[in-house]
């Protein structure tokens, strides 16, 4: 039982420290902005599961695959696929809708760190 939850943490840490270092190589060693790389692995994760294939790393990683950016890609990706089986409209509101408790919370919370914490600007 024990060594089931152990391989369950390890698997999830090995994918996503793996997609950790690769978007850390792609900043030390191009000169690709930190944003580009950002929306380079959303497209990612969406082009692999509307193939098919980001599935199989969830199934393995679990939420190593899931939480990184790259699982963003695939619930969109996920939810548009899901959304089109009811139609054409549903496949543009399927993406919204599979994403819509994670932006909630986002901008909920953000919305209270903002409330609690006072911005500073950078000094250089």
């Amino acid at each position: 039982m024990i060594e089931d939850v152990i391989l369950t943490y390890l698997r999830a840490f090995l994918v996503g420290g793996m997609i950790c270092v690769i978007a850390q190589l792609l900043i030390n060693y191009t000169k690709i902005t930190s944003g580009k790389i950002l929306v380079y692995f959303m497209l990612g994760g969406l082009i692999l599961q509307a193939f098919g294939l980001y599935e199989y790393l969830v199934d393995f990683g679990g939420a190593g695959a899931t939480v990184p950016i790259s699982g963003f890609g695939y619930l969109l990706a996920n939810g548009g696929i899901k959304g089109a089986k009811q139609g054409l409209f549903g496949a543009f509101t399927g993406s919204l809708s599979a994403a819509a408790a994670g932006v909630t919370a986002a901008v909920f919370f953000g919305f209270i760190i903002a409330l609690v914490f006072r911005a500073k600007s950078k000094r250089n």
